[in-house]
């Protein structure tokens, strides 16, 4: 919690987009996430793009992706969730 009275703090609301966006989100935390919402234009966007990312995403062929591009991208976050750089290039 960011503050006393239990408010979300942006980075936490980052953290639990992905379960508010799949319902997955206790009743009590899913309302402190949407008053966080009301009050923060900056999360608020980032809800939109997430939504928009996923809408996108959903309508992708996975046979038109780039092979080596998939790679590059798994190597990538592999890397970043390891906690170190990915190295540019590779």
């Amino acid at each position: 919690m960011s503050d006393a009275q239990g408010m979300l703090s942006c980075r936490e609301v980052v953290e639990l987009v992905t379960a508010y966006l799949e319902g997955a989100l206790m009743e009590a935390e899913e309302v402190r996430f949407e008053e966080h919402l009301a009050m923060c234009d900056g999360c608020a966007a980032y809800l939109d793009q997430m939504r928009r990312t996923i809408d996108v995403a959903g309508r992708l062929d996975p046979e038109a992706v780039d092979v080596e591009a998939c790679d590059r991208l798994i190597h990538a976050f592999r890397t970043w969730r390891a906690g170190s750089e990915p190295e540019s290039g590779s």
